[in-house]
């Protein structure tokens, strides 16, 4: 299935360790590159997440922020580093003992001290598992959006390939006119000079005309650009650059088509090629 190269997607998981966020988005690019945006205690994941991101996308700038929130409460849980207390007691003790007249040690002097108390520090394994799975979660439908866009802009390309076709039809049925036109009016001034009808000199003369307008190698090759495209739109890998190429190749075709145009119908159609082709290339931009 082809896929689009824009997307977005974005979860939310909560639990003990409070609130992980995972946002993905991606815009057009050459190639692939990725930008992880992580909050510090899920940066030992971005190498892990970053292969599975290559696993499964080829193209596109894609960003990728994943955010930790701790619970909102009134009070911040704290952790009491109770050895460094039990020193500090003991060490006020001694003193105590060596100067009768050292003001008492109370427990709010010791959680003063730095080091005696801190923040409670969050589940890491908690939080970590916790973003492996919001990422993929998010990756699964940031990939599945990216398709249903994929299959819209193939709706589109088939929708314009059956114009083309058509286009290339109407050029095909208008040549035998085009060429009794060019015999009459070669006749008619042959007549209007008064110059000597040689009927092998005239069919000479057409031939060249017609060999000098003749568009159906360029036909020829519209048509298998087309069942080349549509076969390449019904593969699953990346083909985003295939059909940028063969978008060339319809292009150069339609500019032959209309430097060979001798009528007012060819060269409508023509510029109605480039206008369907261009469309086209326009949307293959966007296809990884």
């Amino acid at each position: 299935m082809i896929s689009s190269m824009t997307a977005f997607a974005r979860r939310e998981s909560r639990g003990d360790f409070g609130l992980v966020i995972c946002e993905i988005r991606s815009v057009n690019h050459r190639y692939l590159e990725t930008n992880f945006k992580l909050s510090d205690l899920v940066r030992e994941l971005e190498m892990p997440l970053r292969e599975k991101l290559r696993q499964q996308l080829s193209r596109g700038k894609i960003d990728i922020w994943i955010k930790h929130e701790s619970h909102e409460t009134g009070m911040t849980d704290i952790c009491i580093n109770h050895d460094l207390a039990a020193r500090l007691v003991a060490a006020a003790s001694e003193i105590d003992k060596m100067t009768r007249h050292a003001a008492p040690l109370n427990a709010a002097d010791i959680l003063r001290i730095p080091g005696v108390v801190s923040p409670a520090q969050p589940n890491q394994q908690a939080i970590s598992q916790a973003a492996l799975s919001l990422f993929a979660e998010t990756l699964k439908d940031f990939i599945a959006m990216r398709q249903r866009e994929g299959a819209a802009i193939t709706t589109m390309i088939n929708q314009r390939l059956d114009a083309i076709a058509i286009e290339c039809e109407k050029v095909h049925s208008r040549m035998p006119l085009i060429m009794e036109h060019y015999r009459q009016r070669l006749l008619s001034r042959l007549q209007e000079v008064k110059a000597e009808l040689n009927p092998e000199r005239v069919e000479q003369e057409v031939v060249l005309f017609a060999h000098k307008i003749d568009v159906a190698e360029e036909l020829d090759r519209l048509n298998a650009h087309i069942v080349e495209i549509r076969r390449v739109l019904s593969k699953e890998n990346a083909v985003g650059r295939k059909l940028d190429f063969l978008m060339q190749e319809l292009n150069r075709e339609a500019n032959t088509l209309g430097s060979k145009s001798v009528s007012a119908d060819s060269s409508l159609s023509s510029v109605e090629l480039k206008v369907l082709i261009e469309q086209m290339r326009e949307q293959i931009q966007n296809i990884e």
